[in-house]
């Protein structure tokens, strides 16, 4: 049988990255899981809205029903995913993501200023000498200026900062999701770095709190980088939650 046939059969599973992010941040759960899965990593483009990323993810999809995994902003793509469509998700990961949109007021704006300070760095420096400002509060202390430390910049540096700018609109202009959370119904897993600075092991008690259902891990000795740093504890909790659905 073709390959390309054999494929279609399997189930589907959609990895969304977040921030920046390519395959590479998906790397060690489409080696864990692509013998089973049509592991699939979409590339959002040049597109500077969360909406506009979920209508592409949905369009290119590999099946009509896919699992569905989002690290990062790519939660709030797959967020923005199961409000277009919930009837094609047939389970939902959130690894070290939010939900809420940009706050109002002084925190609204500092954070519209360290976006527009890190793109400026990367307009006059480069994205890896930007990357080397902004990473560092994206892994856990430990792992600074080592081999994961040094694969997120080079994740980096395969972008643009004109990308780079685009992402920073969506995320700039992001929906709030609190709505949407008590109406998920799929089978979903709520990850995170125990150590993650970027989005604390509180907000993902919140999201936890909010889905019927969900089941909370948080990875120990890990920070934002939860795919990178810590693949094989993500790939058990993922191993748990694609079960669950199996077992429906």
């Amino acid at each position: 049988m073709p390959a390309e046939t054999t494929n279609r059969q399997k189930p589907a599973l959609v990895l969304l990255p977040g921030l920046l992010c390519d395959q590479a941040v998906w790397e060690a759960q489409c080696a864990r899981f692509g013998a089973q899965y049509a592991c699939q990593v979409p590339d959002y483009g040049a597109l500077d809205s969360l909406p506009a990323m979920a209508e592409h993810v949905l369009k290119h999809a590999p099946a009509q029903e896919f699992h569905l995994a989002g690290h990062s902003m790519g939660g709030r793509v797959a967020l923005e995913v199961f409000r277009l469509a919930p009837e094609r998700v047939l389970g939902l990961a959130l690894l070290d993501t939010g939900y809420k949109a940009l706050p109002a007021g002084v925190a609204g704006e500092s954070e519209r200023a360290g976006r527009m300070a890190l793109l400026q760095t990367a307009r006059e420096r480069g994205m890896r000498e930007m990357g080397r400002i902004w990473a560092r509060g994206m892994v856990h202390p430990d792992r600074l200026d080592g081999p994961v430390f040094e694969a997120v910049l080079d994740m980096l540096e395969r972008r643009t900062p004109e990308i780079f700018a685009a992402q920073i609109h969506a995320l700039l202009n992001r929906p709030d999701a609190s709505p949407l959370l008590p109406r998920i119904s799929c089978p979903t897993l709520v990850l995170c770095g125990r150590e993650d600075s970027w989005s604390p092991l509180a907000r993902h008690e919140e999201i936890a709190a909010a889905i019927p259902g969900a089941r909370l891990v948080a990875v120990d000795h890990c920070g934002h980088m939860s795919t990178m740093e810590q693949p094989e504890a993500v790939n058990e909790a993922m191993a748990q939650w694609l079960a669950a659905d199996a077992e429906r």
